[in-house]
């Protein structure tokens, strides 16, 4: 079963219960997804890790993850949409979820549903799915409204997970601004002082945040998001590791050498041998 929705100005919205079939899907890198595994299990590889996921557990990933089903036991259904359908950045103070549910660092947002709150979203799958039988000039706007509903909901879902209160609302939301914030900065600045600049806090403001909410602190995040984008450019690019770190804002190779084996625990050479040979022998 797929349901799919292109505008005239590029804008795309599916769900499909068969994402690993669809090969016009799989290649698609505009792609924001929800997975969500809805009977038995799933194995999917997420920037060449692979999670196993279970009954009721739901992902939420970016255009920026690398993604590959590896074994489906069950039913699980992908909903996907790119920016020109629905731009999270554009509508966040509507959604809340750009920073927290959609970010770049491969730590994404792994939830296990109840059975209340698993029924709150099929509820809205069966809204969206019900849409396509609707033929008008309406049918676009209906789909975004189901689609932000959608996605309002799963925000909701998490911040429970996370005891996000009415009280906590603009404490979370510096965390989320600084996860955005090292989205688009990581490359050239790499201390926490820079981004307290830009929030308006104190470094210190900033540790106890992420502490009081069970998070990496401050400067692990921006080296796990720069780790990311350094194994995503090793492992999917033919770019040198000398390339791979001018890109990401390393002074020189011995610096980003450094910094991969400290955050790794292998060299950069050891670490794309070992996990091509993976991908080789998959």
């Amino acid at each position: 079963m797929e349901y799919r929705f292109n505008t005239p100005l590029n804008g795309n919205i599916a769900m499909t219960y068969h994402y690993h079939e669809d090969a016009a899907l799989r290649r698609d890198k505009s792609l924001y997804k929800f997975v969500w595994v809805q009977s038995g299990t799933l194995d999917i590889e997420v920037d060449h890790v692979v999670m196993h996921l279970e009954k009721d557990e739901i992902i939420s990933l970016t255009p920026l993850h690398h993604v590959e089903v590896k074994r489906v036991e069950g039913e699980y259904l992908t909903f996907l949409f790119n920016s020109n359908f629905y731009c999270i950045y554009g509508h966040d103070k509507e959604v809340s979820c750009n920073g927290f549910l959609f970010h770049g660092s491969s730590h994404i947002m792994r939830l296990q549903l109840s059975a209340a709150q698993a029924e709150q979203l099929k509820s809205i799958i069966d809204i969206f799915a019900g849409e396509f039988g609707i033929k008008d000039n309406l049918q676009e706007e209906m789909l975004r409204i189901i689609l932000k509903r959608f996605i309002i909901t799963y925000t909701r879902i998490a911040r429970e997970k996370l005891d996000v209160g009415q009280d906590k609302e603009k404490s979370f939301d510096i965390i989320r601004r600084y996860y955005v914030l090292v989205d688009n900065h990581y490359k050239e600045k790499k201390q926490v002082q820079d981004y307290a600049e830009m929030l308006y806090r104190s470094p210190k403001t900033l540790s106890n945040l992420f502490a009081a909410y069970g998070l990496p602190s401050p400067l692990r995040i921006i080296h796990e998001r720069i780790e990311a984008e350094a194994k995503r450019l090793l492992l999917y690019t033919n770019k040198s590791a000398k390339e791979i770190g001018e890109i990401l804002g390393f002074e020189d190779l011995a610096a980003f050498s450094r910094f991969f084996r400290k955050m790794a625990k292998e060299s950069i050479s050891e670490y794309r041998k070992k996990e091509k040979e993976g991908i080789m022998a998959n």
